[in-house]
């Protein structure tokens, strides 16, 4: 009988248990594994998520904060546009380790997700 091979998580289970944390409190309704990461849900609605850069192999998180403070937002420290399929979803942002690996700014970017989210 042929191994099974393991397939290797495209997410950081430590990011995912860092999220889920703050969002337990706040409404989450849900986990789901999407586009190779997971995705969590806050009052059935898509929030944050957290998966692996294909390319860089590097943690990193995505956060819908809506289009009103989206262009700000890319201004911040270790954040990007989200272009998963190779076209800018405008709204939701990746974020590198360099903008959530401390705890204030994995906070500043959870509460910004939850601003929109409790928005729409």
């Amino acid at each position: 009988m042929p191994k099974k091979i393991k397939k290797e998580k495209q997410y950081n289970e430590f990011l995912a248990d860092r999220v889920k944390q703050r969002l337990s409190g706040e409404g989450l309704t849900e986990i789901k594994k999407m586009m190779g990461g997971l995705v969590f849900m806050v009052n059935n609605k898509m929030c944050v998520g957290v998966d692996k850069n294909r390319k860089t192999g590097e943690d990193r998180l995505m956060v819908r904060v809506g289009n009103g403070p989206y262009e700000k937002l890319l201004l911040q420290k270790g954040s990007g546009v989200m272009d998963f399929t190779g076209k800018i979803l405008r709204g939701f942002l990746f974020i590198s380790p360099d903008g959530f690996d401390n705890e204030k700014d994995l906070d500043f970017w959870i509460n910004k997700a939850l601003e929109f989210n409790k928005e729409n």
